[in-house]
């Protein structure tokens, strides 16, 4: 981001006076107070180069009224700039403010136009010198990123049931209190292994490498080790953003938790951790996933279910064993022998059945003959009033051409015969 600042030793600026002239005749474009200095804002709003800026200066006039805004002049040896933070921006920051303090604003350049001056709209304000280790850190984060120490794929697993816990924290700060106060709490099975570093100054790092490097050496080494301290500016905290700490907790063969500050501060040794914390709490508490009440209540739900296993196990039993007595009794003689009597009844009824079935269909079938010898039967015909005639001879007479006159006949009617003589023939006309 471009910088802007004043230097004290820069020469004074000279200032050189228009000569006077004579206003001229003719009409010339005549500006309003407004028009004017909404031209001059429009003018400084349109440089980027004064929307995005860094100035320092020493912070006097500091103003926090009710409203949440806050109201400050910047100056330094040369010059002065009224500067403001809105409240939403001011909600925010963390620093103190104080008259004569020395720091660096970032914000833009604009116009009050009630005021008629320009002034500093600044959004984040940070002591002077936090910008060299600002950029440090950026530096470090580049190189170290593009090691592969920061690759999410190098990153190991937590174990949700540690039976050892490490920590590498300060003996006498509030930070080592908060997280025994959390794993007695939820965890008060697990051992805990202190490695005791200073977490601030410059015997810092080299302690912190060297506790992480005594915990991975012992014999029965912690299943994950907690990294933390408490909050702080970014000079406290840059221990955890030296280059050593970062490579010692990268090379870590145990897991390794890394709760820095507060929620909102980020180190490089967060990157390259296994698992980032907020809070030193919030470490010990991702350490131990699982709290003494899961495991009474895996216990209970585990109870649970072998007892129902062992009543489900029981009755497949129970099945098993009526299968296998149903299986005998299927297969015993007696089953056999009852099976084959059954049998034999069952074939005599299906003969029975068959032979009353095939007398049924045999006198149905001499009934249709008898019928149609009756029909064919020609006795039949002559209860209807039908006769046969024949010749003395006992030849049938089947016209009238056969009948002579005076020739004796034989007439046979249903119940007999008896004889006649033919007087006279005729024949039907067609």
């Amino acid at each position: 981001m471009p910088a802007f600042s004043c230097k004290v030793d820069s020469p004074p600026c000279l200032y050189y006076p228009r000569p006077v002239t004579q206003p001229s005749l003719f009409n010339t474009v005549q500006w309003t107070v407004t028009r004017l200095t909404a031209r001059i804002r429009k003018t400084i709003e349109d440089d980027s180069a004064l929307q995005d800026l860094w100035v320092r200066g020493e912070i006097s006039n500091l103003s926090r009224p009710a409203s949440g805004h806050i109201y400050f002049t910047l100056k330094d040896s040369g010059a002065s700039l009224r500067a403001v933070m809105w409240k939403l921006n001011a909600a925010k920051m963390k620093l103190p403010l104080r008259d004569g303090m020395e720091v660096e604003a970032h914000g833009s350049i604009g116009v009050y136009e009630t005021g008629g001056q320009y002034q500093l709209y600044a959004d984040l304000i940070r002591p002077v010198g936090e910008g060299a280790l600002y950029a440090e850190f950026l530096r470090l984060k580049a190189l170290l990123e593009s090691e592969g120490l920061f690759d999410a794929d190098r990153k190991r697993p937590i174990p949700e049931l540690p039976r050892r816990i490490g920590i590498v924290t300060s003996a006498t700060g509030a930070a080592l209190r908060d997280m025994l106060n959390t794993l007695r709490r939820r965890l008060p099975l697990a051992e805990v292994i202190l490695a005791p570093s200073p977490v601030q100054g410059v015997d810092a790092p080299p302690a912190l490498v060297s506790a992480l490097e005594r915990l991975n050496r012992l014999d029965l080494r912690p299943d994950v080790i907690l990294a933390a301290r408490g909050g702080g500016s970014i000079e406290d905290l840059w221990a955890f953003n030296d280059e050593r700490v970062v490579r010692a907790i990268a090379a870590s063969e145990i897991p390794v938790i890394c709760g820095v500050g507060h929620e909102t501060d980020f180190t490089l040794a967060d990157f390259a951790a296994d698992l980032r914390a907020p809070t030193p709490t919030a470490a010990a508490e991702l350490a131990t996933s699982i709290t003494l009440f899961d495991l009474a209540s895996s216990m209970s739900d585990l109870g649970q279910r072998m007892e129902i296993a062992l009543t489900n196990l029981v009755q497949q039993g129970r099945i098993a064993l009526s299968n296998i007595e149903s299986r005998i009794r299927f297969h015993s003689p007696a089953r056999q022998l009852q099976s084959e009597r059954q049998r034999v009844d069952e074939c005599s009824r299906r003969a029975i059945s068959a032979q009353a079935h095939r007398l049924r269909l045999e006198a149905g079938r001499m009934g249709g003959l008898r019928k149609r010898l009756d029909a064919l039967n020609p006795f039949q015909v002559l209860a209807r009033g039908y006769a046969v005639v024949t010749k003395t001879d006992g030849s049938l007479i089947r016209n009238v051409n056969q009948a002579k006159a005076n020739e004796p006949i034989q007439v046979r009617v249903s119940d007999g015969t008896f004889g006649a003589q033919i007087t006279q023939s005729t024949a039907n006309s067609q």
